[in-house]
């Protein structure tokens, strides 16, 4: 295959290593806009604070119900060798892109759905009505993220990561395309512009995604792959990571809930996607991270010690760049400026940002430890650490709402820091063990 400077064989340096990189960060740094730009969008019309919560709440279910296909970028990054093993992976995601649709629709069935939003969660009705036509309008979402995911990983595999970023253009275009033309041809509520919003724009990235990665199906269409593996190989290495991005998404959803039952609830979640939209942002050079280190691991397992360096300085400069938002005039200027809240909200948002300043360094870090443990062929850790991120929220979230009476945002943002640490330490011992397994060889 065509390859990149950063494919090629030798020392693997900073320069070669920012050049494979660069391409992917860029991708996650604008799909992070897309979240500011439709909380903008939909702060300014009417009715903000339930079409954010609304929005919030349809994103968040989205998000999980595509959990299962997330990991389906890594997947193809680190199994398709040949065309058996293309085929077989193929197979494979798209009956899983089916599922997860189906899934989607017995959510939006109206006893199912009245239990979840209504008995369980405690929504407002008017944010529960919202959200179920959002849901509605993001019925499309989770199979299209499978879709281009799995396309995606052929690309990084092949060393055309200029390309990943390319379809995201795509994406983002089609996506501000479609919400400015509802906000100024439409009287929709915003919750509804901004699903449809999201929609467009992934089914457009996943379009534009197959175009690309066709050079690269026919290379590898035409390449025999010496040990392909199986269905039930596949599924093997593949059930860890679904359960590890099922757990982990899972937590958007487990903090909505909670934030029902905390003080002030609708404001923490009308503020909740902003927060969460900026911290992605910074958070977007770590999660963009995994895929370069398990590419340049199977290229090179020696590279290693250079790529614990480069994401010692990613996740330093995230972090750092979060904290000068968060504790100077700038968070003002974000908060009210560019995402549009009142002063009210704007004030109430800046604690949990200033909370959550320690999360991008973090993320650059589990995703570091996620491909040393994913180049290992050691998924099992990754699920583990993710159930434990998860509780770790969930017990943290429940002392703080039912027994210190935490306000919901500052509860759900010290939550997810002490997930995330939790997480973080409990897969350093098995990234050791492999660490120490490759010198041996």
């Amino acid at each position: 295959m065509t390859a990149t400077p950063a494919a090629g064989n030798g020392p693997l340096g900073y320069r070669r290593l920012f050049a494979f990189w660069a391409p992917l960060s860029a991708t996650w740094l604008m799909m992070s806009v897309e979240g500011p730009f439709l909380a903008a969008v939909i702060a300014r019309l009417a009715a903000p604070k339930e079409n954010l919560a609304a929005y919030g709440v349809a994103f968040a279910f989205a998000i999980l119900v595509e959990a299962p296909v997330i990991m389906m970028l890594s997947a193809s990054t680190a199994l398709v060798e040949g065309s058996t093993g293309y085929r077989r992976l193929r197979n494979f995601a798209n009956a899983l892109n089916g599922g997860i649709t189906l899934l989607m629709l017995l959510l939006l069935l109206p006893p199912v759905y009245r239990l979840v939003t209504d008995t369980l969660m405690g929504l407002p009705a008017e944010v529960a009505r919202l959200t179920h036509t959002s849901l509605l309008i993001l019925l499309p979402w989770p199979a299209a993220i499978g879709y281009r995911r799995f396309y995606q990983g052929l690309l990084i595999r092949g060393g055309r990561t200029r390309r990943v970023a390319y379809g995201t253009v795509v994406r983002l275009v089609s996506m501000a395309a479609t919400a400015l033309a509802f906000y100024r041809l439409t009287d929709l509520p915003g919750a509804w512009i901004g699903a449809s919003a999201l929609s467009a724009g992934v089914c457009a990235e996943a379009v534009a995604s197959r175009v690309m990665a066709a050079g690269t199906v026919r290379e590898v269409k035409a390449t025999v792959d010496a040990d392909p593996p199986g269905y039930r190989a596949i599924a093997h290495f593949y059930w860890p990571l679904a359960m590890t991005s099922t757990i982990g998404l899972a937590v958007m959803p487990l903090v909505t809930f909670f934030m029902g039952q905390a003080r002030m609830p609708l404001e923490s979640l009308a503020v909740l996607p902003v927060v969460n939209s900026l911290t992605f942002i910074f958070r977007s050079v770590g999660l963009s991270y995994q895929e370069v280190a398990i590419a340049q691991l199977g290229r090179d397992p020696a590279s290693l010690p250079r790529l614990l360096r480069f994401a010692a300085m990613l996740g330093v400069g995230a972090s750092a760049g979060l904290a000068l938002l968060a504790f100077t005039p700038l968070s003002r200027f974000w908060f009210e400026g560019v995402s549009g809240l009142a002063p009210d909200l704007a004030a109430f948002a800046t604690q949990p940002t200033r909370i959550l300043a320690p999360l991008p360094a973090l993320s650059v870090l589990l995703s570091l430890q996620r491909a040393m443990l994913v180049h290992g062929r050691r998924t099992r850790p990754i699920t583990w650490a993710t159930a434990v991120e998860v509780m770790g929220i969930a017990l943290f979230l429940l002392a703080a709402i039912r027994g210190w009476e935490m306000v919901g945002a500052v509860a759900a943002a010290w939550a997810f820091l002490v997930g995330r640490l939790s997480s973080n330490l409990l897969l350093t011992a098995p990234c050791l063990e492999v660490r120490r397994a490759a010198k041996r060889v």
